[in-house]
């Protein structure tokens, strides 16, 4: 009875699996050439169209035998202000109004404040969203973290090292999705330590009331003047 299929040679078998690895390595080379710019491009177009955003968030710390995680909401609104509100495990408050910074825990005798200028605070990285956007000039060497798996395999995530942070700040990883929105952004430090933040129910120019921005001490509380928050 004669073959319904021919078969390959192991020669024809060998040459085609090296043309389609040819094939697919040229393609992903060409790719992730591209890549850098389109994804940067795609993350400052979505942000600069963006008056306000509400979104979810997780932050995860692990260092120095801390593993440390906590959730709550933040809200982004421009120019420059952002507030995060942490519900879990325990309710704080960290909130910027474009010049002054404060950290406050509810029912604690202190107050901290810093001058936005001077912060050095590790959710400082989203700062630039909220002026006009230019991410290749935030982040120093970005690249295409490959070696990375992204949470979503439609995902693509960026590295570099966010200026003015040299010193402290090994890298960041930002992962974006095909809309331009950040969903991920993984800050590694020179000690080893790790913080990442995970964004979710991202909600772009959500209606947000300026007085959440603004912080008054309750009486009684001592503002303390720092240059970390």
């Amino acid at each position: 009875m004669p073959r319904a299929t021919k078969l390959l040679t192991a020669p024809r078998v060998r040459a085609a699996l090296s043309a389609a690895l040819t094939w697919g390595i040229l393609f992903a080379t060409a790719a992730r050439a591209q890549s850098v710019s389109d994804v940067a491009s795609r993350v400052d177009r979505y942000y600069n169209r963006l008056s306000s955003m509400k979104a979810a968030f997780t932050e995860t710390y692990r260092g120095a035998g801390i593993d440390r995680t906590e959730s709550g909401t933040l809200l982004l609104k421009k120019p420059g202000r952002m507030r995060w509100d942490y519900a879990s495990p325990r309710a704080k408050l960290f909130v910027a109004d474009g010049s002054t910074a404060w950290f406050y825990v509810p029912g604690e005798r202190q107050a901290r404040k810093a001058d936005i200028k001077k912060l050095d605070d590790l959710r400082s990285p989203l700062r630039f969203l909220l002026g006009k956007t230019r991410l290749r000039k935030e982040l120093n060497g970005l690249s295409i973290a490959t070696d990375v798996h992204p949470l979503n395999p439609d995902t693509t995530i960026l590295r570099g090292i966010p200026k003015g942070m040299e010193d402290r700040v090994q890298q960041v990883q930002i992962e974006v999705n095909p809309a331009g929105q950040i969903i991920r952004i993984r800050v590694e430090e020179v000690d080893g330590a790790t913080t990442e933040f995970r964004f979710t129910n991202i909600e772009p120019n959500a209606p947000v009331d300026s007085a959440l921005f603004r912080f008054k001490p309750p009486d009684g509380v001592e503002v303390v003047e720092e240059s970390s928050l």
